[in-house]
């Protein structure tokens, strides 16, 4: 499976999760990978794990919250790789995502937009060498929280909503450059989500469906999809990867 074959794609919050089963499925697809994620300890696994299947990948650590090491851990990225063909905007600060509206705090917002304003400056730091090439695939990972609009979830929502919004903006700019920009909202069963449920702190999956979707086997396809030649048409699209959970919600 050659999808990405002689791609550079850099994915950030790769060490676990959902961003690191994006990571290996575009190893596998043939694409050299920029494994960034804040602990080295899991970078490591990951990459470990990549090569030990015959793939190409190396470690980055960065703290997103940190631009300084945002902007230099693009500067690594390019210095052993060459260029950045696909961009993968995944990790984001999960503390004090949740609290009432009349609740917020500014620091509960500040945190949860350092997430956005990373995925921006990735955005921004990658662009240039797209632009050369004439073709890049930026994706970007939104949530269902601001898509309908989760209870006690607000600073969450709202720099998740953001993300959406940089999307659709870059889309429009970048597109005659041929860079597509598209976000996936997932729906999945990520380690917390199951501790939740192991503890019934979270309820059972409401989607059409009927379960949440798996990280490795129904959301890193729709990156792969949105980083391959076969989306080349599509950019400025939110994809609810959430097994029906809000049916028409990204309208």
């Amino acid at each position: 499976m050659t999808r990405l074959s002689g791609k550079v794609a850099l994915v950030t919050g790769a060490g676990r999760g959902i961003g690191r089963e994006i990571a290996e499925l575009f190893a596998v697809e043939g694409a050299s990978v920029a494994v960034v994620s804040r602990t080295a300890e899991n970078v490591e696994a990951v990459v470990a794990s990549i090569r030990q299947a015959g793939g190409n990948a190396e470690g980055f650590v960065c703290d997103i919250g940190r631009l300084d090491q945002v902007e230099r851990c693009v500067e690594a990225v390019i210095g052993r790789f060459g260029e950045v063909n696909v961009l993968v905007n995944n990790a984001h600060d999960t503390r004090g995502i949740s609290a009432r509206v009349v609740d917020v705090t500014p620091d509960q917002v500040a945190t949860q937009m350092a997430g956005t304003l990373a995925a921006l400056r990735f955005m921004q730091l990658c662009q240039p060498g797209m632009v050369v090439r004439g073709e890049g695939r930026i994706i970007n990972m939104g949530s269902a929280a601001g898509v309908a609009g989760v209870a006690f979830y607000s600073p969450y929502a709202m720099a998740k909503e953001a993300i959406r919004a940089l999307t659709r903006c870059a889309a429009r700019e970048w597109g005659a450059d041929g860079i597509t920009v598209n976000a996936i909202c997932p729906m999945a069963l990520t380690e917390p989500l199951q501790y939740a449920l192991d503890r019934g702190l979270a309820p059972a999956p409401r989607a059409a469906l009927g379960r949440y979707g798996s990280p490795k086997d129904d959301i890193a396809p729709v990156a792969l999809f949105l980083a391959s030649d076969d989306s080349r048409f599509l950019t400025g699209h939110t994809f609810m990867a959430d097994g029906g959970l809000w049916i028409d919600a990204g309208r």
